[in-house]
């Protein structure tokens, strides 16, 4: 009998009631082809590979995440709350040592919700990676974390939650924004005054192929992640890099795919997009299951694969090279400017026209760091969509100082509901969150 060197978990939930619309490719069919393919595979009876069922998040642990307007019931379906415990449960099997590694095949995708959530955006409501990693943090006591989003499309969701979080490292891999929805991740968006340095964007060009991919994961990823040290490395394992999806232009393979899990060697993976149904997402779940499970992968193959059609030219590979150089420099000088910020408490503010592409909304965000010394410093986040609905968020970090939990709670009691529909407080050290209406 097979076995793995790796005990490894998976979990999957099509999600058989929700999708985007009936000949979307945001659909089921995205993951019962990849279901049937493991079954045919025979990749169940390999010892040392385990299914668990998905557990159902709560509103509890959406809030830990989000600010959901006007409530997390309103801006989820039972679909999204499968889907985030799937991830949940992924994790906990790995922090409780059952498992060495762990693959949430789930659906709905989450990675571009972002901390306020008036509706759906990219396909996701609620970001089910950021829902997991707060969990784990608060039952297990989990602190560095490094995310490495390797969706074809720039996860923008992620990056904004953890935009002000130094013990997060958040590093996207993905299609230049130039000519992608969402049309942001260039290597210029670095971080929070606090978390300066801690969010890495690599993009790069259409039609990057393997080469590209692994010379940004060798010579920018893996040592970037060598000197932050994560405890958990969570892959955002998008798969619509691939050469034949529908909607996106690059050139990876199902064999690149399970070389670059190998390499990275993430403790969870999370599934995010991917909408080539048939003719890739099959070949490349298998590839990563075998190789998170350190298998051989070498005969996983597409039919039509043809590498020499596939390969990058010069001058692509002149400006990966290029990409690679600036996010390095992004990472050597971000603690120097974390530190040059928050030297002492000041104010800095970013305002923002946020579009929710499936909603067909606008929201208008204004938020607002307060640095501190001691700790990652008070947020608030004053929203407002075009449809009217205006709410004040107050976010106290899971680390926040005595001084900076007293003054959150400051602004949530004196601000009057005058020109508001909610008033929101999530206080991340003591796992409480209020609402005023």
């Amino acid at each position: 009998m097979l076995s793995s060197s790796d005990k490894i978990g998976l979990v999957f939930f099509p999600a058989f009631d929700w999708a985007i619309d009936p000949t979307h490719p945001e659909r089921e069919e995205r993951l019962l082809y990849t279901q049937d393919q493991v079954f045919e595979e025979g990749i169940f009876d390999i010892e040392g590979i385990v299914e668990f069922k998905p557990d159902i998040a709560t509103a509890e642990d959406i809030r830990r995440v989000h600010f959901c307007v006007p409530d997390e019931r309103s801006v989820t379906t039972e679909s999204h709350l499968i889907s985030a415990g799937g991830a949940k449960k992924i994790g906990s099997e790995v922090l409780e040592r059952n498992i060495s590694r762990g693959f949430a095949l789930v659906r709905p995708p989450g990675h571009h919700a972002m901390r306020v959530v008036h509706g759906t955006r990219g396909f996701c409501n609620i970001n089910i990676e950021a829902i997991m990693i707060e969990y784990l943090r608060q039952a297990y006591g989990v602190d560095r974390v490094a995310i490495v989003d390797t969706d074809c499309h720039h996860g923008d969701g992620t990056q904004d939650i953890y935009w002000h979080d130094p013990d997060t490292l958040f590093i996207s891999v993905h299609q230049d924004g130039r000519t992608l929805y969402p049309g942001t991740g260039f290597t210029s968006e670095t971080g929070g005054p606090a978390a300066a340095g801690t969010t890495i964007n690599l993009p790069l060009p259409p039609h990057t192929s393997e080469e590209g991919f692994l010379y940004a994961l060798d010579n920018a990823i893996l040592p970037i992640l060598e000197e932050f040290k994560p405890q958990l490395i969570i892959n955002s394992a998008g798969q619509d890099n691939h050469y034949s999806d529908p909607i996106t232009d690059m050139h990876f393979s199902a064999q690149g795919y399970a070389e670059l899990t190998s390499r990275l060697k993430p403790h969870i993976a999370v599934l995010e997009g991917g909408y080539s149904i048939e003719s890739a997402l099959p070949y490349m779940n298998v590839g990563i299951i075998l190789a998170l499970a350190g298998m051989d992968y070498s005969r996983i193959s597409e039919p039509d694969y043809d590498p020499d059609s596939l390969r990058q030219g010069p001058e692509i590979s002149r400006k990966i090279e290029k990409v690679v150089q600036e996010s390095l420099k992004v990472w050597k000088q971000g603690a120097d400017i974390r530190h040059n910020n928050c030297r002492e408490s000041k104010l800095f503010s970013r305002e923002r026209h946020i579009f929710y592409d499936t909603d067909r909304l606008v929201e208008i965000q204004k938020e607002t760091l307060r640095t501190c010394p001691e700790c990652a410093g008070l947020l608030t986040i004053d929203s407002q969509t075009d449809r009217g609905r205006r709410i004040l968020a107050v976010h106290i970090p899971r680390k926040a100082c005595k001084l900076c939990r007293q003054a959150g709670y400051q602004v949530y009691d004196s601000t009057g509901m005058e020109g508001y529909f909610r008033i929101f407080l999530q206080d991340r050290t003591s796992d409480e969150y209020f609402v005023k209406k």
